[in-house]
């Protein structure tokens, strides 16, 4: 396909693959409409780039996403826009990186300690 733009994006444990082609602002996340995927939050998330730059109307992304919750993948999929979106007019970058939507956020959750409760959180001591 001519016009397609093609990004990876990722966000805790998702992982989106995203193409982007011209088209009027359809969405399909795994071969479903965007409102049935995702709640009315998470698609808040994954369009910010669009709305952004003003182009919410004017591409039409296919994303096919696994791992991780919903929020994670809707963060995986607005990371996975952003890259297309460079690809098609790398003029955006300073608008996208001063939002924050190039950097990918690289926080995950720490592991569980051996000897503790969790990653931080210690057994209860008892001094008796």
């Amino acid at each position: 396909m001519e016009n397609t733009y093609y990004a990876t994006g990722k966000r805790k444990n998702g992982v989106a693959r995203t193409w982007l082609t011209p088209g009027n602002g359809k969405i399909v996340v795994n071969n479903k409409p965007v409102e049935d995927y995702f709640s009315a939050s998470a698609r808040l998330i994954l369009t910010e780039p669009l709305t952004l730059i003003g182009g919410i109307e004017s591409y039409d992304i296919t994303v096919s996403v696994k791992g991780g919750g919903l929020i994670g993948q809707a963060g995986a999929v607005r990371h996975g826009i952003t890259k297309a979106l460079l690809q098609v007019d790398p003029e955006l970058r300073s608008v996208l990186k001063k939002a924050g939507f190039i950097t990918r956020d690289s926080r995950v959750k720490e592991r569980k300690k051996y000897g503790q409760k969790g990653a931080r959180a210690r057994f209860q001591f008892s001094k008796r």
